[in-house]
C-alpha cells in the first residue's frame, strides 16, 4: 500500500463551499437514511448516497427498507495500519436494518422519518489476565430516529434541495460492558442540515452528476458523553441509458468524504475517536416503477484516524423502495 498523505479535510471543504456554494451540494434528500453518527469510535458510519432512489422527483409518498453491513477488524492509527496489540478492541461487526417513509405534499416541500435498528457483535480483550483472552458482547437495539424537512423549490426539476432535521436519542446507549463510542445509540439529540444538487451532463439526459453534503451537530447530550460533530459529502456520476425490458439500470461511481471530530466529555475517549476518510463507491440501481432496488460497496482509499481505531476494508448497502 502506498504511504498516504494526511488529508487537510477541513481546508478542502472550506475551499469547495467558498467557490461553489450550493453546487457543492449535499446530503439533503440524498441522505434519507443517514447513519453516520452512530457513536462508533472507529468510523463505522454508513453512507447513504446513490441515484434517483433517494432524490425526490415529485409530490407523493415513498417507503423504503435498507440493509447495511460492515466488519471492523483491522487496527489503524493515523494514516496506516498499527499492531493489533495497541487496541483492546478486536472486532465490531454490525448489521443495520432501517425503514423509512417520505412524503412530499408539493414539489417544493416534504419530510421523511427513518427508524434504524442494528445487531452488533463486539469483541474486546479480556481483563482476566490470560494472554489472548477476549470478551464478546452481542446485542440488538433500535437506533437513533431521524426526521427531516426538505425544501426543493429552487428549480422546477427539484435538482437542488436543502434539509433541516433532528436525530433523536431513541437508540440504546447503555449496553453493559460496552464503551459509549461503541454503543448503537449516541444518547444525544443532534441537529441535521444538508443540501444537494444534481445536473444533467448530456442533452439526451443519460449522464448526470450529483454532489451532496450533510452536517450532524450534537446539541443535547447525556451522562458526560458528546459525540463528535460530523460532516459527510459525496460527488458522483451515473448513467441512465441501460435497460432490460421495462427495467431501467443505472450504474454509478462516487467519491465519499467524511470528517468526524473527536468525542468529548468525561465518558468519552477523545484520544481514540475522530477521523477523516475518503472512499470510492461503485453501485447500481434497478428501476421498475414503482419499485427501485439499489446496491453499492464502499471502499476506503484514505483513512486518517485519531489514536487507535478499528476499520473495515469495505461496507455494503442494499436499499429497496416503493413509490405510491
Amino acid at each position: 500500500m502506498m504511504p498516504p498523505l494526511r488529508l487537510p479535510f477541513y481546508k478542502i471543504m472550506k475551499s469547495l463551499f467558498t467557490r461553489y456554494g450550493l453546487y457543492i451540494a449535499g446530503l439533503a434528500a440524498l441522505l434519507l437514511t443517514s447513519h453516520d453518527a452512530r457513536g462508533c469510535a472507529c468510523g463505522c458510519g454508513i453512507y447513504d448516497v446513490g441515484t434517483s432512489y433517494n432524490f425526490p422527483d415529485g409530490a407523493g409518498w415513498m417507503a423504503w427498507t435498507e440493509y447495511d453491513f460492515q466488519a471492523q477488524s483491522y487496527n489503524w492509527s493515523g494514516l496506516k495500519s498499527a499492531p493489533a496489540s495497541n487496541n483492546d478492541d478486536k472486532l465490531i461487526r454490525t448489521s443495520w436494518l432501517s425503514a423509512g417513509i417520505q412524503y412530499f405534499p408539493t414539489r417544493s416541500w416534504g419530510f421523511d422519518v427513518t427508524v434504524p435498528s442494528a445487531s452488533r457483535l463486539f469483541k474486546a480483550a479480556s481483563d482476566s489476565g490470560r494472554p489472548g483472552s477476549t470478551t464478546v458482547h452481542q446485542w440488538w437495539s433500535l437506533g437513533d430516529l431521524r426526521a427531516n424537512v426538505y425544501y426543493t423549490g429552487f428549480s422546477p426539476d427539484m435538482s437542488t434541495g436543502v434539509n433541516l432535521g433532528l436525530k433523536l436519542p431513541t437508540g440504546n446507549w447503555t449496553e453493559p460492558g460496552v464503551d459509549r463510542d461503541t454503543q448503537i445509540g449516541t444518547g444525544s439529540t443532534d441537529i441535521l442540515f444538508g443540501f444537494y444538487h444534481r445536473h444533467r451532463i448530456t442533452l439526451d439526459e443519460k449522464w448526470t452528476w450529483f454532489a451532496q453534503t450533510q452536517f450532524d451537530i450534537p446539541l443535547i447530550t447525556q451522562a458526560g458523553y458528546r459525540p463528535g460533530m460530523e460532516i459527510d459529502a459525496a460527488a458522483g456520476i451515473y448513467y441512465s441509458g441501460l435497460h432490460i425490458g421495462k427495467v431501467k439500470i443505472r450504474p454509478l461511481g462516487q467519491v465519499l468524504f467524511s470528517f468526524r471530530a473527536s468525542d468529548s466529555g468525561p465518558s468519552a475517549n477523545p484520544a481514540n475517536t475522530g477521523y477523516e476518510r475518503v472512499l470510492l463507491s461503485p453501485g447500481v440501481e434497478f428501476d421498475f416503477h414503482p419499485f427501485r432496488v439499489y446496491a453499492d460497496v464502499e471502499l476506503p482509499v484514505i483513512t486518517n484516524v485519531v489514536g487507535n481505531q478499528l476499520i473495515s476494508v469495505s461496507q455494503v448497502k442494499v436499499v429497496a423502495s416503493v413509490m405510491f
